[in-house]
C-alpha cells in the first residue's frame, strides 16, 4: 500500500509540475513593414507563395505541426515557419512546455494570406515575471534638439522628452544642427525615476577654429556650390567628395496608383492630386558609403564598396548624418518627402509616364531580383530618369520623412505625411524584389529604428 501511495504521489507531482509548464501566446499579429515572405518565398503544393510565421520564443522547439512546408528556418530564439495561403493553426511542441496549438482567428488572423509576414510570440508561465520598468526623463537645450535613446527617437516638448523602459542601462544622444552633441549612457534603478539635464554646446564657428589652431593662417571663405548649369549643382562635403544634385521645378501631379501603374496595392490608393508649390534639389544619386563614411567615420553596410550605396541605416541614423553633414556643409539637407520623392521619380514635369523610374523596362533604369545577383551596383550604372535623377527604382529602396499614413482622395499642397505614427515611408525597391515593387507608386513602411542591407537614403536640399 505505501508503495502505491507513493507511486500516486510521484505521479501526481509529474503532472502538475507539467501542467504547470503551459507556454502561452503573448502576441500573433501582421508584421506589415516584414517583407520576409516576399523577398525569401517559399512555394505550396499549389504553386503559390506561402506566409511566413516568424514563432519567438527563448527555449527548445522540438516540432510544428499542421499545415506547414517544411523545412523550418531556425535561429536562436526565432524559428521560420512556411505555411500555405488560408492556414489557420498551428501546433508547436518544445522541450520544457506542454504542447500549445495556435488559432490565428482567436487574435484577430482569420487566415493567412500568401506574401505576407507574420510574428507570434510565445512565453512561458516561468518567463512570465513582469519586467520592471522606470520612467527616464531628458530636459535638453535647446529645445529643437532632436533625443535619442537606445538608438530611438524620443518625441520631446518644449525642451523635454520622457520615455519608460526596462530598468537597466541605456544610451543616449541628444544632437542640433549647429551644436555639439553629447552622448552617454544612464542607468535605471527601480527605487526612484532618473532624470538628465542636457545643455548643448554652440559649434565654434569657421573664424573661431581657424583663430584658435591656425592663427597665423587667414580666415577660409564658406564654401559655396559649384553650378554646373541651371538644373544641377555639385556641393562640396570634404575630402575631395561633393554630392551631385539635380532641380526639380514646383508642379502638380497624381500622386497613387495610376492606371500605368500595374497590380497595385490597396496602400498606393486612391489616387490624389498634389501641388508642390516650391522648386526643390534632389540627389542625383542615392548617397555612397564613401559620402557617408566621410561624415561619420564609419561604414555599417553590408556590401562594400565606396561607389555603392550605404545600406543598414535606420531613419534614425539617416537623422544624425544629415546633421552633421549640414554641420560640415552649412546647407539644409533633409529626406525627401514622400511626395517630393514620387513627383522626382515620376520625371517632374518631364514625365513621360513611365510605370518604374525612367523606363518601362525596369532592366534598363534598374538592380532588383532579376539582375542584381543579390546585392547592391554601383550608383549611376543604369539609365537615369527624364530629370537625370538614377536608381529610383531598384539598387536600395530610399527612406522618406513622412510617417506612414493612408491615403486620402482630397487633393494636398506640400503633404508630409501622416502627423505622428510608428512606421516611417521607405521608397523605390531595391535588389531584394520584385518588379512589382519598383513601380514608381509602390510605397513601404517599417519603425525608424531598423536597419536593413536593401535599404538606404536620397538627400533633398530646398532652395
Amino acid at each position: 500500500m505505501r508503495n502505491i501511495l507513493l507511486s500516486f504521489f510521484l505521479l501526481f507531482t509529474a503532472i502538475s509540475s507539467a501542467l504547470a509548464q503551459e507556454l502561452t501566446v503573448k502576441s500573433f499579429k501582421l508584421a506589415s513593414s516584414d517583407l520576409t515572405a516576399q523577398t525569401q518565398p517559399r512555394k505550396d503544393t499549389n504553386n503559390y507563395n506561402c506566409a511566413v510565421v516568424k514563432v519567438l520564443f527563448v527555449g527548445d522547439i522540438i516540432d510544428f505541426g499542421g499545415n506547414i512546408v517544411k523545412p523550418v528556418v531556425k535561429y536562436t530564439n526565432e524559428t521560420w515557419v512556411y505555411m500555405p495561403q488560408r492556414s489557420r493553426q498551428l501546433k508547436i511542441t518544445t522541450k520544457d512546455y506542454l504542447p500549445l496549438m495556435v488559432t490565428f482567428e482567436d487574435y484577430g488572423v482569420d487566415k493567412l494570406e500568401s506574401n505576407r509576414t507574420y510574428v507570434l510570440t510565445l512565453v512561458g508561465n516561468s518567463q512570465q515575471q513582469a519586467q520592471q520598468s522606470q520612467t527616464l526623463t531628458i530636459r535638453y537645450s535647446p529645445s529643437i534638439a532632436t533625443v535619442l535613446v537606445d538608438n530611438k527617437m524620443i518625441n520631446g516638448s518644449n525642451g523635454v522628452a520622457q520615455t519608460t523602459l526596462p530598468v537597466g542601462q541605456h544610451s543616449y544622444i541628444v544632437f542640433c544642427n549647429g551644436y555639439e552633441s553629447e552622448e552617454g549612457t544612464v542607468k535605471l534603478k527601480a527605487s526612484a525615476p532618473s532624470n538628465l539635464q542636457i545643455t548643448l554646446t554652440k559649434e565654434a564657428t569657421a573664424t573661431q577654429q581657424s583663430t584658435v589652431a591656425q592663427p597665423a593662417v587667414a580666415q577660409q571663405p564658406i564654401v559655396q556650390p559649384t553650378v554646373t548649369n541651371s538644373n544641377n549643382i555639385s556641393i562640396p562635403v570634404k575630402d575631395g567628395i561633393s554630392i551631385d544634385m539635380v532641380r526639380v521645378e514646383a508642379g502638380t501631379f497624381t500622386m497613387g496608383a495610376t492606371p500605368e501603374m500595374e497590380s497595385p496595392y490597396d496602400w498606393e490608393k486612391p489616387t490624389h492630386q498634389v501641388t508642390l508649390t516650391n522648386d526643390y534639389y534632389i540627389g542625383k544619386y542615392e548617397v555612397t558609403q564613401n559620402l557617408w563614411k566621410a561624415v561619420m567615420g564609419k561604414n555599417p553596410s553590408k556590401f562594400n564598396g565606396d561607389n555603392l550605396p550605404v545600406e543598414q541605416v535606420s531613419w534614425n541614423d539617416c537623422q544624425k548624418f544629415i546633421s552633421k553633414l549640414n554641420n560640415i556643409t552649412g546647407k539644409t539637407f533633409r529626406l525627401p518627402t514622400e511626395a517630393e520623392w514620387e513627383y522626382a521619380a515620376r520625371g517632374g514635369k518631364k514625365s513621360r509616364g513611365y510605370q518604374y523610374s525612367g523606363s518601362n523596362n525596369l532592366s534598363d533604369v534598374a538592380w532588383y531580383v532579376g539582375n542584381s545577383w543579390s546585392k547592391t551596383h554601383a550608383v549611376g550604372s543604369k539609365q537615369a530618369n527624364e530629370l537625370g535623377i538614377y536608381d529610383m527604382s531598384g539598387n536600395v529602396w530610399e527612406w522618406c520623412q513622412d510617417w506612414y499614413g493612408k491615403y486620402s482622395s482630397s487633393s494636398h499642397t506640400n503633404p508630409t505625411g501622416a502627423n505622428s505614427g510608428s512606421d516611417r515611408v521607405f521608397r523605390g525597391g531595391g535588389w531584394n524584389i520584385s518588379a512589382r515593387f519598383c513601380r514608381s507608386s509602390y510605397r513601404y513602411f517599417i519603425t525608424p529604428d531598423d536597419h536593413c542591407n536593401f535599404l538606404g537614403l536620397r538627400l533633398v536640399l530646398s532652395e
